[in-house]
Formats: C-alpha cells, structure tokens, sequence
C-alpha cells in the first residue's frame, strides 16, 4: 500500500515530473504506472509522455497523471511535442535506452535534472553493437543520476560514464487479486488446462515478445527431448514477435510439443494453471514471469542471464544461458521431484520478500528528485 503524504510543503508549488517511456517492456510500464500512482498520492505532479498503446493498457491517466501521446518514432514531430511537454518540468525521469536519449534531445540546452531508470541489458550485434555503446555513453553522461534495476546495469552504466548510478528500488505491483486466494481457483485451473490441451500431462509456460535474444531457439532445441517422456510434457508459449513464422515452422516441422498461444491478457490465470514456468533467455534485470512465477508459488527454470541470479536467488533451477541440454535435464528432474518443487515454492516465498516493495521503491525516486530539486543554500 502506498503511503499517502503531500510531499510539496505548505506554499509551495508542487514538484513538476515527467516520465518518459518508449512503449517499452511490460516491467518498465508497469513501473511507471506504479510510480506514477505513489508520486500522485504524494503531491507530485505526474505527466507521462508515452504512446497512446500505452497509455491504454497501463492507464497513467486513471492513477491520476496528464498523459501525452508521443509515438515511438523519432521524427521532428513527436520530438517537438515531447520537448513541449517537458517545458515546464522540474525533473524528466526517462525509462529505458532510447527513451533517455529522446529526453536529453529535448532538454537539450536546459539545466533541467534527468533522471534516468535502466530496466533491461539492451542487446545488439556487429556494427549496432558499436552504436548502441554510443547510444549509452551520450545518455550516461547527460542523466543526472542513473539507476539500474540489478549491479550489472549500475557497472555498465559507470562503465559508460555515468556520473551517478545507484541500484534502484523496483517493485512488481501485485497482482489485485491472485488467483490462488480466488474463490474460482480450483475451477479455473481445470478450465486453463483444457483449454490449453493439457488436461493429462504437465504443462510448462514461457512468456514474451518472439525476438532472437529471448532464447527461444534454445528453448525448441531442449522440448526435442522430453519428446521421450511419458506423459509429454506440453509448452505454450505466450507472445507476439517477429520470430513467430520461422518458430512455427520447427514446431511443425519437427513434430515438437509446443503451442505459440499469441499475446494474452491473462497470463496470471494461465501461470496458476501450470507445472513449470521457463524462462530460457532474457537480459531484463527484473524479469515480470520471473516475479510472477515466485508470486504464485510456481517452480522457476531460468538462463542465468543478466540480472536475473540477483532477482531469483537460490528460489529457481538456474541454468547456463543457451545450454538446451542442461535446460531439458533441469525439466524433466524437476517433473520427476514434486518434493523440489514445493521446495522451490516455499524459497520463491522467501525470495519474494526481499523484494522492494512499491511504497519503498517511490520513497527511494522521491530521495532522488529531492536531491537533484532543493534549491541551493545562499552564500
């Protein structure tokens, strides 16, 4: 629960922020509409310059900030109305990569404090691998300050010039109401089941965007083994991506026992329906099915990549990242050993409560605006 306080003092104008997104990751949004709802309840005045997509599943504008729809795109345009945005702005808080640099063209000139959170490794190969390293030094020197969601975005960040990273605070807001306090849950995990066609044999989840980075290539490569298991395990993988076409092809192709269910809305009710969630490549920091596998007490397989070692602990079976056998093996011991999985359960719990919390994770944003805010004291 967020602590409600007026943070302005009496007379004095409140604190003026945007914060800036690109569309961005499920975590980054969900961040900022969890941010935006504690600095609205604390007096802040919130304006939140993403697209409208955005704005649409995420509803900045119901936990009460002014929403400005800039598009993606880097034309003059969209840049034009950003910069108005952030006109009168005290403090400009940019989420993720691209967003930043977006932010620091349009304050560029202005002694306006930036702010900027890193959520994720961003990842590139040959010649954009070179620019994006360019692409990181220009916003580590612009920000203010520089936060990074786990150590290796805080080291990268300084690596490439920051003049201030910290570790930052960053909640996963809570499910409203988790499924497994449900009254419907004993009837609704029967139903996820059938209608996914694993109403007799394990069933295992994956979740994401179908991009090359994600580990999916990998993740196809380990199901051509429990192919031998009896029952066959079954994988849906929820998501949309431009890998889908060429991952539907091997599915076919190679007989695999893998159904690519598109995006869904109800990723919380399918993750309480299943066995196993697999994470087999990710370079977010905090990644959301890792959160919301050790949320709802289901048994974690990851790549050990990027932050994720951090965010899960000993609470999952981690494994080397894109090892498909050491990945199929983790699979099957973990279906062989209901004993590990309700152990993993019981550490997940434990995990999830050194986790910041989102009261704590504006109280830390609020430190920092405050820093880079109060007024320098007279001579």
């Amino acid at each position: 629960m967020i602590h409600v306080s007026s943070h302005s003092p009496p007379g004095q104008s409140p604190l003026r922020t945007v914060q800036v997104l690109g569309g961005g990751s499920a975590g980054s949004c969900a961040h900022v509409r969890s941010l935006t709802s504690g600095l609205v309840a604390r007096g802040v005045r919130v304006t939140v310059c993403a697209p409208a997509s955005a704005d649409h599943t995420y509803d900045f504008s119901g936990v009460g900030a002014d929403h400005v729809h800039v598009p993606r795109r880097n034309d003059p345009t969209s840049m034009a109305v950003l910069r108005a945005a952030c006109a009168d702005a005290d403090l400009v808080h940019a989420h993720g990569l691209h967003s930043a640099l977006r932010a620091a063209l349009a304050l560029s000139g202005r002694r306006v404090p930036l702010v900027v959170t890193l959520h994720s490794r961003p990842y590139a190969e040959g010649a954009r691998a070179h620019l994006l390293r360019l692409l990181e030094r220009r916003v580590a020197r612009a920000a203010s300050v520089v936060l990074g969601s786990s150590s290796d975005l805080v080291d990268r960040a300084r690596s490439r010039g920051a003049r201030d990273a910290r570790l930052a605070a960053v909640a996963l807001p809570a499910p409203r109401r988790p499924l497994a306090e449900s009254e419907d849950a004993d009837r609704l995990r029967p139903k996820a089941r059938a209608e996914l066609g694993a109403t007799d044999r394990p069933l295992l989840m994956a979740v994401g965007s179908l991009d090359r980075h994600r580990g999916y290539d990998t993740l196809l490569d380990a199901t051509r083994a429990w192919r031998r298991l009896d029952p066959v395990p079954l994988l849906v993988i929820a998501g949309e991506g431009p890998l889908r076409g060429e991952l539907q092809r091997r599915i076919v192709n190679e007989g695999l026992p893998v159904r690519l269910v598109g995006p869904r809305d109800d990723i919380g009710e399918l993750l309480a329906a299943v066995d196993l969630a697999l994470l087999p490549g990710s370079w977010e920091s905090r990644s959301v099915l890792a959160q919301e596998a050790l949320h709802a007490r289901v048994p974690l397989v990851a790549a050990a990549a990027g932050g994720i070692p951090e965010l899960v602990g000993d609470a999952a079976e981690l494994v080397p990242h894109g090892d498909s056998e050491a990945l199929a093996e983790a699979v099957e011991a973990l279906l062989a050993d209901p004993a590990r999985r309700e152990l993993l359960r019981d550490k997940g719990t434990l995990q999830v409560a050194t986790w910041p919390t989102e009261d704590e994770t504006v109280a830390q944003v609020l430190s920092v605006y405050d820093e880079l805010t109060k007024p320098l004291p007279l001579p």
